[in-house]
């Protein structure tokens, strides 16, 4: 080839890669780019319908998990794993939805939903039947917040309890404590009010890590305190635009829960049409970027508001977990698509293989109660965490809601009873237990 000739051909292909549409976001960070295996049956209602997706994952058989996807032009929808709806509720507009296990309801642990009703800004909650898989009423009354926009759940692991997060389109944000009425309802009290520049949407909370992340749509990703008193402290994990890796607007945020605190922060960056990964410990370091793209006879996303994630494995078709995007931009009404969790963090996938025994998947929440000495740090409650998943043949998650007491106040014994249950190697875990609640016994 002709030296002139290679110089022209190398400029063509710059200025081609320039306009055509992004793939990378620098040389050294290529798009990675994954294809749906499943996509859900689409929303009774036309345009811009979908938004929000949850995953509720079976307690005894996962391959029988389900997806809650929102509508907010009119309910809540209900998929098996195949992508049928097997349950639409025409409950109101709602807008996005969340999840927590273990909620305890009528002196039994439950599978708590809440979504926010943009048809009269209140509270929809609901919990999981086990049996049927469909989601019932149990709101114990119309609980009425502010202009319903974006909204997530919280689980402490300090306190034990729940929250429910909303934010409105003036970046106002409250957090409300969810708890049993007494009479099997669920009733919500405000227990704090926080405020961002501008509009936000996309919010979810680590229940493990104790931190809150809202996306502003136009700015980028905060992170707070999640507790009740956290206060108005925030850290900016990225931004839009220049020096960032999101582009307007921010929508979904979702956590792929790992082993000893670790994971990741997944955002929809609905801008450009991908999906940004963080690291979930630390500083919330940059991991890579991906978008869904048409393959397996099924269309990629686009315009992707509302996404969730889990790292258990939901039997055949999603072994290693799941991630779930909703398309703004289907072949039709707007539905949700699943991909394969291996295909987006094989990493996650070989922490799983790797890890010893691990009783509790990796999404699960942590206890209900723990003791407050031991969850005052990251570092205690990470290396709690961490014991939590390795004891037992069953997750510890629901055992303590049982408890009339604190867990502080009690015995190594009954400690060791709830936190164990029958395990194997029962007496060595027993005193490691009980090194870290630093509980005096006598074995």
């Amino acid at each position: 080839m002709l030296p002139g000739l290679c110089w022209t051909v190398m400029i063509v292909t710059l200025v081609s890669a320039r306009q055509s549409k992004p793939t990378m976001l620098s040389l050294s960070s290529p798009v990675l780019e994954v294809s749906a295996t499943v996509e859900t049956e689409p929303l009774p209602h036309p345009a811009d319908a979908a938004d929000d997706p949850t995953v509720w994952v079976h307690p005894s058989n996962p391959a029988a998990s389900t997806i809650i996807g929102t509508d907010k032009k009119g309910g809540l929808a209900v998929y098996d794993l195949a992508g049928k709806q097997i349950q639409y509720l025409a409950d109101g507009k709602m807008n996005n939805v969340d999840i927590r296990g273990g909620f305890p309801l009528g002196g039994k642990p439950v599978a708590l939903v809440t979504a926010g009703n943009r048809s009269d800004n209140s509270i929809a909650i609901y919990r999981v039947n086990e049996s049927t898989r469909l989601l019932e009423n149990v709101a114990a009354r119309k609980i009425t917040t502010l202009e319903v926009y974006g909204s997530c759940m919280y689980h402490s692991s300090v306190t034990g309890k729940f929250y429910y997060f909303v934010n409105g389109k003036t970046g106002a944000v409250e957090q409300w404590e969810l708890f049993d009425d007494g009479k099997g309802k669920v009733d919500a009290r405000r227990v704090r009010n926080l405020k961002v520049d501008s509009q936000p949407e996309g919010c979810v909370a680590d229940d493990q890590l104790g931190h809150f992340y809202i996306g502003e749509e136009n700015v980028g990703i905060w992170k707070y305190g999640a507790e009740p008193t956290s206060g108005a402290i925030r850290t900016a994990v990225d931004k839009t635009g220049a020096g960032g890796h999101l582009t307007s607007n921010v929508e979904g945020l979702c956590i792929a829960y790992g082993p000893a605190g670790k994971g990741y922060l997944i955002a929809s960056s609905q801008g450009n049409n991908t999906y940004v990964v963080y690291r979930r410990e630390g500083k919330n370091d940059y991991v890579k970027t991906f978008r869904v793209v048409d393959g397996n006879g099924i269309d990629g996303t686009s315009e992707t508001d509302g996404i969730d994630v889990t790292t258990a494995p939901l039997g055949p078709t999603f072994p290693r977990g799941v991630f779930v995007a909703q398309d703004g931009a289907n072949n039709g009404n707007q539905n949700f698509k699943l991909v394969p969790l291996q295909l987006i963090l094989p990493e996650a996938a070989d922490t799983r293989e790797r890890a010893e025994n691990l009783s509790a998947p990796l999404h699960a929440e942590p206890p209900a109660r723990a003791r407050q000495d031991v969850t005052n740090s990251d570092s205690r409650l990470q290396r709690l965490v961490g014991v939590w998943q390795r004891i037992g043949r069953n997750p510890p998650r629901q055992r303590f809601n049982n408890l009339s007491t604190s867990p502080s106040s009690l015995s190594c014994d009954v400690l060791t009873s709830h936190a164990i249950g029958s395990s194997p190697c029962r007496t060595s875990m027993k005193r490691l237990w009980c090194k870290l609640c630093r509980v005096s016994s006598k074995f």
